[in-house]
């Protein structure tokens, strides 16, 4: 059983699926198309930078969903490959959106113009450099949780993204997450800073929830042939409606990554397919369960690979 994920931010760099442009008239296509709705210069962003740029979370988004949809497009119009055997669809935040997009759920001008919006009002939800993101390693999300609520007089961070069983990010104000990294140090926990400057998938995304809320909700969707798993829920979803609620109150949410890994292994996934930049993802299922098949699709070497299989 297959089920196909897409990566969300942080998986960006400059020149990503550049040998796809390079090649196919299809790409080409899309990357103009993206010129023109974003009315911004996307393609020399993703392929010239510079990267701060690139690392704007309202360029970012757009960014790795257009990478993410163009090797989709390729895999399926010039290889002819079918995913009508894949069981589910998913995405890591923004993952989601990109998941839907290439279940002809959404259409492509909405979801990148959507997009859009989304980084930008989650960039604008915490003025720039009062937020930070980090990325704990070693522990599962319920020894991060006891520290954090031992010390909570202290400082308020909050756990958004449950990536592995030894991979949480955390979320909060630059100055709680210095505490917080300063406590981790002394425990010997290893601790990394994202280089993010908003706080996603908490509390202080409450402004951007509200305010994407009436444009998730006038957005156009397609009835689902193949379900979704939701970041906020961890289990399968294939109402329309439904999943708009989930989309506006993912912006908030913490991602459950690990629990949506789980519950498509234990429904018998055994072959994950990454479609997107990097291998973010890939690198985490194979953290929560060394057995199955997890394939990342970058290149046209990793699609013949897929192919052959």
């Amino acid at each position: 059983m297959f089920s196909i994920v897409f990566p969300g931010q942080g998986s960006q760099k400059i020149g990503m699926v550049k040998e796809f442009y390079e090649k196919y008239d299809l790409v080409k296509r899309i990357f103009k198309d993206a010129d023109e709705i974003l009315n911004i210069p996307i393609t020399k962003i993703i392929f010239e930078g510079p990267e701060n740029k690139l690392n704007l979370t309202e360029n970012t988004q757009p960014a790795i969903f257009l990478a993410s949809f163009c090797i989709f497009e390729i895999i399926k119009k010039e290889f002819g490959y079918d995913f009508k055997k894949f069981k589910y669809f998913a995405g890591h935040s923004l993952g989601e959106y990109s998941a839907l997009a290439c279940m002809g759920a959404i259409s492509f001008e909405d979801t990148i113009k959507i997009l859009q919006k989304r980084g930008k009002l989650m960039q604008e939800a915490v003025p720039s450099g009062e937020g930070a993101m980090l990325a704990v390693l070693g522990i599962d999300s319920k020894e991060l949780k006891k520290i954090l609520d031992e010390n909570k007089e202290k400082y308020e961070c909050f756990i958004a993204n449950d990536n592995s069983k030894l991979q949480v990010v955390v979320s909060g104000l630059k100055k709680d997450i210095n505490l917080l990294s300063d406590d981790l140090n002394n425990k010997k926990i290893k601790n990394l800073k994202l280089n993010v400057s908003a706080p996603f998938h908490c509390k202080y995304m409450k402004s951007a929830s509200e305010k994407m809320a009436s444009h998730i909700k006038d957005l156009k969707m397609n009835e689902l042939e193949k379900p979704i798993i939701s970041n906020v829920t961890a289990n399968e979803i294939i109402s329309p409606q439904e999943i708009k609620l989930l989309l506006i109150s993912q912006i908030e949410k913490k991602v459950r990554w690990l629990e949506c890994v789980e519950f498509m292994i234990n429904n018998g996934v055994e072959n994950f397919v990454e479609i997107g930049p990097g291998k973010v993802l890939s690198g985490l299922i194979k953290r929560i369960n060394k057995d199955v098949n997890v394939n990342s699709i970058n290149s046209e070497d990793d699609i013949k690979i897929l192919i052959n299989d």
